[in-house]
């Protein structure tokens, strides 16, 4: 009989459920993928995503990087659910993808969400990413989080300002303008720290 491996230094981490009144955030499945790859295609979900529609082997390895995530950093992308509908509509969460860019992000989580077309101006960014940094808050160390915005999607931009964001600097990433976002943590905030 076959030796297993020996576990490597980092526990497989369980994605916590997070619940909101409309959705459920939970561990990507394979059942995921048929969903995730027809919104893969759909112009209005990729468009500030690369700008081009991912193929489903795109869309696999994205789904393995944002489970495989928790098991190296213990944080990353929850799948999301609709509750009516029990059907996978997008991602939600924080990765640290090590960007190659300047100003860097340094160690600072990054928080991101993609839905899908069908479900946008329903609220749905807003509860997802409410429940996430309600989870993050609770547990993350570092003094801030972040994001990186496309400066012309202003819904994202609404959502991440509604939740403290606030613009720090522009930059060129892989050859387009995006937006840097940041939000001091609640301790750094109430410890009277102040973020660069």
């Amino acid at each position: 009989m076959p030796q297993l491996p020996t576990p490597g230094p980092y526990p497989l981490a369980l994605v916590p459920a997070l619940e909101t009144t409309d959705l459920l955030l939970r561990d990507h499945r394979p059942t995921d993928l048929a969903d995730y790859a027809a919104i893969g295609v759909e112009p209005a979900f990729y468009r500030f995503l690369g700008g081009k529609p991912q193929s489903e082997e795109e869309v696999w390895r994205r789904i393995l990087g944002q489970q495989g995530h928790w098991a190296i950093m213990g944080y990353g992308y929850w799948a999301v659910e609709e509750k009516a509908t029990g059907r996978f509509i997008g991602a939600v969460g924080f990765a640290n993808y090590h960007r190659d860019m300047m100003p860097s992000l340094g160690d600072a989580p990054e928080v991101g969400w993609v839905l899908a077309p069908r479900v946008h101006g329903l609220g749905y960014a807003s509860q997802a990413v409410q429940a996430v940094l309600a989870w993050g808050d609770a547990h993350f160390t570092q003094d801030r989080t972040v994001c990186i915005i496309d400066p012309d999607n202003t819904a994202s931009l609404r959502v991440a300002a509604k939740f403290g964001y606030h613009e720090y600097a522009r930059t060129t990433y892989q050859e387009k303008l995006i937006v840097l976002l940041e939000r001091p943590s609640p301790t750094s905030t109430a410890a009277g720290a102040v973020s660069t």
